[in-house]
């Protein structure tokens, strides 16, 4: 009985229900009416900017000598410490100088007789020559003896070039550095063999301060960072600085030094050197870095929110702005670089231009809009949170 009048009662109670979910539907807004959005716009000023392209680099010695023997002979001794820093001059390898110290001093045994026998003959050679005014001797024998000796004369300069040369080799038995700088590991050890032609260095010496950075920069934003100081009347050194590859910055600032007076062709990129100074010898030869290059201050700079540029379908960059009637318009603009969390925009967007950051998904172009700024609102909501804060 329960069941047959729960049954009668179910197609009444689906009627209630589908009488009250008509009754709740919502109510469209007449055909064309414009309904106003509510939007975050940034009021566009001009203000002063700082210009910096940051690009990859690597280190590499404003110097480096590759330490080679200049005789031939066996190592004795290696006097210096791998690794550390050496000052041109510095004897790094002695080599055994017994057979080049007997040929200094054989040619320094020949060049005395020759000096002693050209005093023999010049004094012979003056006597013969007042000998044949009085017809003492020949002319044939005052000839000779003034001929012997001007014989012993070019053999004296002739034994103290030998001497000379054994003089020189046997300074060359002590291997100097060439440079001032950090020395690396040595490839001979005592009694090793080692010739005057050979290919391989015995080390490397490197100078580490100051250091170069060989930064590489392709040969159009070369053109545009030339035109740039160009329009900025720059015409000084440019500064750099430095991000190591741990991501820590360089302590000391740089000076760009000179560009490639060539392209690289298979690249197209173009090489700039900066100087940089390594008291501690922190940036070593082959480290990656990233470069900061400074490219001057633009007094009249717009920069506008990343959230506020868009781009078409062909990838160029457009922003939406409030004109003066509250209606949206799409402008064209060209952003020419990010800077922090904007973009420097070089064209499209003027001063006192209202662009739209937030709630862009919502509108479309002439639709009419409620404008907030947004750096009124979140001065605000600060506000507000202080004064909660407070209480």
């Amino acid at each position: 009985m329960f069941n047959i009048r729960l049954f009668r009662c179910m197609p009444v109670i689906f009627i209630t229900i589908t009488v009250i979910g008509c009754d709740q539907h919502p109510k469209f807004s007449p055909m064309g009416e414009n309904i106003t959005q509510d939007v975050g716009i940034k009021v566009i000023h001009l203000q002063p900017v700082i210009l910096e392209s940051e690009l990859t680099g690597r280190v590499t010695s404003a110097m480096t000598s590759d330490v080679r023997p200049q005789v031939n002979g066996i190592i004795k001794q290696r006097l210096f410490t791998e690794g550390s820093d050496v000052k041109a001059g510095q004897v790094l390898y002695q080599i055994d100088p017994a057979t080049y110290q007997a040929s200094y001093d054989q040619a320094m045994a020949q060049l005395k007789s020759a000096q002693a026998t050209v005093v023999s003959s010049k004094i012979k050679a003056e006597r013969y020559a007042d000998l044949v005014k009085e017809k003492g001797v020949s002319k044939q024998d005052a000839d000779d003896a003034q001929a012997t000796y001007q014989e012993n004369v070019a053999s004296v300069a002739q034994y103290k070039a030998a001497l000379e040369s054994a003089s020189i080799n046997l300074e060359y038995t002590k291997v100097r550095a060439p440079i001032s700088g950090r020395i690396g590991i040595s490839s001979v050890t005592p009694g090793a063999l080692i010739t005057a032609s050979q290919t391989d260095a015995l080390a490397t010496i490197r100078q580490l301060d100051p250091i170069y950075v060989d930064i590489t920069q392709s040969s159009t934003e070369l053109l545009k960072l030339r035109q740039l100081r160009k329009e900025l009347q720059l015409n000084g050194g440019v500064p750099a600085t430095l991000k190591l590859e741990d991501g820590t910055a360089y302590p000391e600032t740089g000076k760009l030094e000179l560009t490639e007076v060539s392209v690289d062709e298979s690249t197209g990129s173009v090489t700039l050197r900066a100087l940089f100074q390594n008291p501690d010898n922190t940036l070593l030869p082959g480290m990656y870095v990233h470069a900061v290059v400074t490219n001057g201050i633009d007094p009249h700079a717009i920069l506008a929110p990343q959230q506020g540029i868009s781009r078409d379908v062909k990838g160029g960059a457009t922003a939406l702005v409030v004109d003066k009637d509250n209606k949206v318009e799409l402008r064209n603009v060209i952003a020419q670089q990010v800077i922090g969390t904007n973009w420097l925009i070089s064209k499209g967007l003027n001063e006192g231009d209202r662009l739209i950051v937030e709630g862009t998904s919502k509108v479309k172009v002439g639709d009419s809009v409620k404008a907030e700024d947004v750096d009124d609102h979140n001065s605000q909501l600060t506000q507000d949170t202080e004064q909660e804060v407070k209480k």
